[in-house]
């Protein structure tokens, strides 16, 4: 038998509470040798850590399309590893594997039908881009910008983009710019990350919302006004870029992070005045679900690929390694202790 290390969901936060490292707990577990016809073995190499993950920490998740984490269960998210015995005939020893419900194991018994199997050299080997830029985040991001953000090129637009130095938000002000908008402006939570933003990644300015005075900022760095707006956080960072926001502009409803420790319905309720201001100025927001697209998706990240291989989308990771450290990354991600995607490294 092997032995293997394993994360469970050791206590609930409570629908009002910020998480900490003790809801998690590492333990040792052991794998029946043995694979039934259709199953593999898959060593771990990376796992992710998302923002949606602490609504699955909670009994009623809030949404219809995420099952809760189960206390004293292996805890489970997106992860990509490699296939190390197969009776599978989706995937064969050595092929490198990703999936949405991967579980927090060192190693793991899994059923061949449900992991997709990758190609290294479409991330140039960098296989925790499976996970952020060329996976589910780099897709939430492009069919946020395309499906909802209606840019067009030549037609002088200004995008916003709050939580901009997350994993999605920096992939999305990215692909803005790439897609046409003359001016792209993320707002985040340090200068270092506003620094990352406009050197590292081409933002055209960075305004840090814990230090700056927020609307006046937003005026200085979008004369123009606003007309896309990629939101990940929502409450009040929301509110101040919408009343900026022109006739006909476009919210792309993406997450709600300021508002997911708080027992709310998703998508949060707006002010009377924020919502008389979309009515008043015709502006679009309408609730985004990436999983609405997968028709497209293999298109998408061959799209994503090339543009992380020409250098024309810089990636940014967060990387901590052991699995050890999992309940760690995932609440310095939700305080956002990260730069980029939050990645943990489980081996080589």
């Amino acid at each position: 038998r092997m032995q293997v290390k394993r994360v469970v969901l050791s206590s609930r936060p409570g629908n009002n509470g910020a998480p900490v490292p003790a809801n998690f707990r590492l333990e040792e577990t052991t794998l029946a040798p043995e694979l039934k016809d259709g199953e593999v073995l898959v060593r771990t190499l990376y796992l992710s850590v998302d923002p949606y993950m602490r609504c699955r920490m909670n009994e009623d998740t809030g949404a219809e399309y995420l099952t809760p984490w189960q206390l004293c269960e292996c805890v489970d998210g997106g992860g990509v590893g490699v296939v190390e015995s197969s009776r599978s005939s989706v995937c064969a020893e050595g092929d490198v594997v990703t999936c949405f419900n991967w579980p927090w194991q060192t190693h793991a018994v899994m059923k061949g039908c449900v992991l997709q199997k990758v190609e290294p050299q479409l991330v140039d080997g960098h296989l925790s881009h499976f996970l952020g830029a060329v996976g589910i985040t780099g897709l939430t991001a492009l069919f946020g910008v395309r499906e909802k953000g209606n840019i067009t090129k030549g037609a002088n637009q200004t995008m916003v983009v709050s939580g901009a130095a997350g994993a999605c938000g920096s992939i999305a002000g990215q692909i803005g710019r790439l897609d046409g908008c003359v001016r792209v402006v993320g707002i985040c939570g340090s200068d270092e990350k506003c620094r990352a933003l406009v050197e590292d990644l081409g933002f055209s300015a960075a305004i840090n919302y814990r230090h700056e005075d927020v609307p006046a900022r937003l005026r200085e760095c979008c004369p123009d006004g606003i007309d896309v707006y990629f939101d990940n956080v929502g409450g009040a960072i929301s509110d101040t870029v919408i009343t900026q926001m022109n006739s006909g502009s476009h919210v792309i409803l993406c997450g709600q992070i300021s508002q997911y420790n708080k027992d709310v319905p998703y998508p949060p309720p707006l002010s009377e005045e924020i919502q008389e201001a979309l009515r008043s100025k015709n502006i679009t927001r309408e609730r985004f679900m990436v999983l609405h697209y997968m028709n497209k998706a293999e298109a998408a990240l061959f799209e994503l690929s090339q543009w992380v291989k020409s250098g024309q989308i810089k990636v940014l990771e967060t990387v901590v390694n052991g699995i050890e450290n999992m309940g760690d990354a995932f609440c310095s991600m939700m305080k956002g202790g990260n730069i980029g995607k939050q990645i943990i490294k489980v081996s080589e």
